[in-house]
């Protein structure tokens, strides 16, 4: 399949195979050739090697014997040869003990390779024109429902690329395409090219101006359909289909201007996926075939007689209306098709669209002592290993494989393997080496600092000792332990024993597949997404691989490793010690799939050290700087690698986010006398307020958050909850708040956003504040861009928050309308009884508490209290409930001119 040479895992038809009989009381081999069917005859259960022919020729032999104790044991010898010859060839249970000779060899026949053509990503075309300048990069995407299954995969591919989109479902009005004189979108692109076809007269006519004054081009894709197409012409364009087809052997257009991240490097020989592709027939100069492919000759025999190639991409150059366009005879499941995807977007936004074809490789081997016995690298295995990056590094500059080591294992294995021990220290500046713990334990499970560095530093002390370089600024823990969720402590004694800058894991954010990982900064140590190569633990041999060698290769021609170095500029992937020994699958996939990428891919594949690698991620990620904490408890992966002490009952269920003034106090005071309810603890630095989603606080990790919520002693599980008023109108808050409490509810406050902007004011100036004490609530509402900036900060805090509809917007972007409750603070204030009843419904608490008779209105205070017996009220302090003189009719009039604050 695509083009690619394998070794197969059993001799062809009209091999020679040996097999056994017996002549004059000895057993004898004689060479027979095998079936013609690929070395499986009928009745062997796919053994192979012709064994029913060997007891059939044999027990006819032996029939003819006057020796019946001689037949016996001639029957007894083949039969145990047979079992030895299936147990070690086809099915062994002891591949420590029997294992046949699979080791496969790193593969790719490949025009381009052979030829020596530039591998550098110097003959991929630069799409940039100046019309690149008039359009948003953003592509357009018109489904047919927002649940098809092609809609979802070009979201998904744009999702992986960083590609900004917008969803559209086809048949309704069309979004806005212009910004003043600029347009929004890039490329257009449409799920079912169908709908493009048969828009109405307005939206197609208002679409295709766009188009034409803007230079965006459009992709279509042919849609399946159970009517079968024989020459149908598309509506109103000279270019006809042939639908629901089976194809095979694609191949490219080398010559076509689309062609950037793709290389038209061979045929990709085998069966194409699916039964539904279509293929195109013009008879006009604007079009031009991208890509073609064969009939399958299964379906349709050919007889020998060679058949013309048919378009499955075509390219419109625009001739014809004035509007270019890429359009495909079937969707994104040929992994060929993902590429020529990415290239068209690319050339139809004029460049606007391209990716860059830089990408770096990194390869951790990790545990390079650590194995059992039988399983660790022998002085072959090394030999192959440095011979192996000798070449990778021709392909790929400056790449070394890094790897990991726990230096209390070293010496572990038998004899060989300690040997493949000693080369390995004895060729230690061929490789770049990353520290892991001393014995391997995963650092989550030390609660004590002094002995998780006691545990470095005899790695640290090993490594010194035996040459091993210890300056890389780079440390992998074990099982991705605390590195995410993250175990303060582990980053502590990083920073302090090894100095660590860098770090990676496949943790953060949990996802599959591998090409969706992303990076964060914790501790000003940077995490980088780590991807696995389909290589773990115990993947020793090819054939005990999941899904065969098979499933292996479709990985490395176009699948999910493919992919995975497509789409991410950095890539670091996980092996261990136990994929370089047995049968070296490591050696093979990496060598294999690099191979694949240059044969056809422009890329230019590199490598550098992890320091280098994590500067670059950043400056190509900036928005990733900032960590996003998920929940532990929503993964069973998570809650295996985090700290120990920390329990997922202790997160808060409900949140009151504010906003400030509005009666944000009174209902935590009223919430905190129910009996089933609990608050965090104070932080000394803000009284009751946490304030974590919002601030720098974020950034002291989720262990230093839950401290305030410690697990209750005597089991009776309460409803936890946290308030901070300047949640509400917080940027990144609702992001944060959903990825560590996606399930919680959510408590705000509304009061009329002019008394609350007043009230602010008038908060701060008792307070104390320069500003509001040297300036009249008119000039701050008023005050202009060119004002002071503490009078413009002072200007937002009294605005800003009132600006509900924006805010609330932002949190049912993440949480559902029905997770939401609004309390009227007014109605909090006169009858805060029946907001209070209202409340627990809303959040299912029983038994219901009476408020009734926990609360009672203080005439002295002017509002609810409280109460404490017959006569005394516990009410809120001084600074709650303060009389300010009313607002002057000026503000009033100019509050009431703002829609935003309504």
């Amino acid at each position: 399949m695509t083009g690619l040479e394998t070794t197969p895992l059993w001799k062809p038809s009209g091999s020679p195979q040996s097999e056994n009989c017996i002549e004059n009381g000895h057993v004898i081999l004689r060479s027979v050739p095998l079936p013609s069917n690929g070395g499986f005859s009928p009745g062997t259960n796919g053994s192979g090697g012709g064994g029913g022919n060997v007891i059939m020729k044999c027990t006819l032999y032996l029939l003819k014997s006057v020796n019946f104790r001689r037949c016996v044991a001639a029957l007894v010898l083949v039969t145990v040869f047979l079992i030895f010859y299936y147990t070690s060839v086809v099915n062994s249970p002891f591949p420590g003990f029997i294992h046949r000779d699979t080791r496969p060899s790193p593969l790719v026949n490949c025009r381009m390779l052979n030829g020596k053509v530039a591998l550098d990503g110097s003959t991929a075309p630069d799409h940039r024109s100046e019309a690149r300048l008039r359009i948003d990069p953003k592509v357009l995407v018109f489904v047919e429902t927002t649940y098809s299954r092609l809609g979802r995969d070009i979201a998904e591919l744009l999702v992986y690329n960083r590609i900004k989109y917008k969803i559209e479902v086809a048949g309704k009005s069309l979004p806005v395409l212009t910004n003043l004189d600029k347009g929004r979108y890039g490329v257009i692109v449409f799920e079912n090219y169908d709908k493009y076809l048969h828009m109405d007269k307005w939206n197609r006519e208002l679409l295709d101006k766009y188009c034409r004054e803007y230079s965006v081009g459009i992709v279509g894709f042919i849609s399946a359909s159970e009517e079968t197409l024989v020459g149908a012409q598309l509506r109103g364009f000279p270019i006809y289909i042939h639908t629901n087809l089976r194809l095979r052997d694609a191949s490219l257009n080398g010559l076509s201007p689309i062609l950037r991240l793709t290389r038209a490097g061979d045929t990709a020989w085998g069966s194409l996926p699916g039964s539904d592709w279509a293929i195109f027939q013009h008879n006009h100069s604007t079009y031009e075939p991208l890509a073609w492919a064969q009939r399958n000759t299964l379906d349709y025999p050919t007889d020998g007689v060679v058949q013309p190639p048919l378009a499955t991409v075509v390219q419109d150059h625009g001739k014809f209306d004035g509007i270019q366009r890429v359009l495909f005879g079937a969707g994104l499941r040929f992994w060929l098709h993902r590429l020529l995807f990415l290239d068209a977007l690319s050339y139809l936004s004029h460049g606007q669209l391209s990716l860059s074809l830089d990408r770096m490789i990194l390869v951790d081997i990790d545990d390079i002592f650590v194995g059992e016995r039988g399983t660790r690298l022998k002085p072959d295995d090394v030999q192959a290993l440095i011979a192996s990056q000798k070449r990778i590094a021709g392909l790929v500059p400056g790449f070394k494989f890094n790897l990991g080591f726990s230096g209390k294992y070293f010496h572990h294995g038998n004899h060989d393997e300690n040997l493949g021990d000693d080369m390995l220290l004895r060729n230690v500046d061929h490789f770049n080496w990353f520290s892991h713990m001393w014995n391997h334990q995963q650092p989550h499970l030390y609660d004590n600092l002094t002995n998780l560095i006691a545990d470095m530093m005899l790695n640290k002390d090993f490594a010194r000792d035996r040459g091993i370089p210890v300056d890389s600024g780079y440390s992998v823990s074990p099982h991705h332990s605390g590195v995410y969720p993250a175990h303060e402590l582990l980053y502590m004694a990083w920073k302090k024993v090894w100095g660590i800058k860098v770090t990676s894991t496949e943790e953060y954010p949990h996802l599959r597949p591998a090409r969706l990982r992303r990076g964060f900064i914790h501790r000003n140590i940077m995490v980088l997404p780590r991807q696995t190569c389909g290589l773990f633990t115990h993947t020793m041999y090819i054939d005990r691989y999941p899904g065969g060698r098979e499933k292996l290769d479709e990985s490395i021609q176009g699948g999910e490793l493919f992919q995975t170095i497509v789409y991410n500029p950095i890539n670091i992937f996980m092996t261990h010690m136990s994929n370089y020994g047995s049968d070296r699958l490591a050696l093979y996939t990496f060598e294999s799939v690099i191979k694949f990428l240059q044969c056809w891919t422009n890329l230019k594949l590199t490598s550098a050290p992890p320091l280098q690698l994590g500067e670059t991620y950043f400056k190509l990620h900036p928005d990733e700087v900032d960590p996003v904490w998920g929940n532990p408890c929503d993964d069973v992966r998570h809650i295996k690698i985090w700290s120990r002490n920390k329990s997922c009952e202790s997160l808060p269920r409900f949140l009151v986010i504010g906003p400030q003034k509005t009666g944000t106090t009174a209902l935590y005071t009223f919430l905190s006398m129910h009996p089933s309810i609990a608050s965090n603890l104070p932080n000394p630095d803000t009284f009751e307020e946490i304030q974590f989603f919002n601030g720098n606080n974020y950034y002291r990790g989720l262990d230093w958050y839950m401290n305030f919520f410690p697990v209750q002693n005597n089991g009776s599980a309460k409803y936890m909850f946290e308030k901070s008023a300047t949640y509400f109108d917080g940027d990144f808050v609702p992001k944060r708040a959903h990825a560590l409490l996606p399930k919680a509810k959510i408590i705000m406050i509304l009061i009329s956003p002019a008394k609350r902007a007043y009230s602010w004011y008038e908060h701060i100036k008792a307070h104390g504040d320069l500003i509001a004490n040297n300036y009249s609530f008119y000039q701050v509402i008023t005050a202009g861009d060119s004002a002071p900036r503490a009078l413009k900060d002072l200007r937002n805090r009294c605005l800003n928050p009132g600006k509900y509809a924006q805010h609330m917007e932002r949190w049912l972007a993440y949480y559902a309308a029905q997770q939401l409750h609004i309390i009227d603070g007014e109605q909090l204030k006169s009858n805060p009884v029946e907001v209070m009843m209202e409340l627990q419904r809303f959040l299912k608490i029983t038994p219901t508490f009476d408020y009734s008779s926990h609360l009672r209105y203080d005439a002295k205070k002017g509002f609810y209290c409280q109460v404490m017996g017959e006569t005394r009220n516990k009410c809120l302090g001084k600074s709650k409930g303060r009389q300010y003189p009313p607002m002057d009719e000026r503000s009033q009039k100019m509050l009431q001119r703002l829609p935003q604050t309504e």
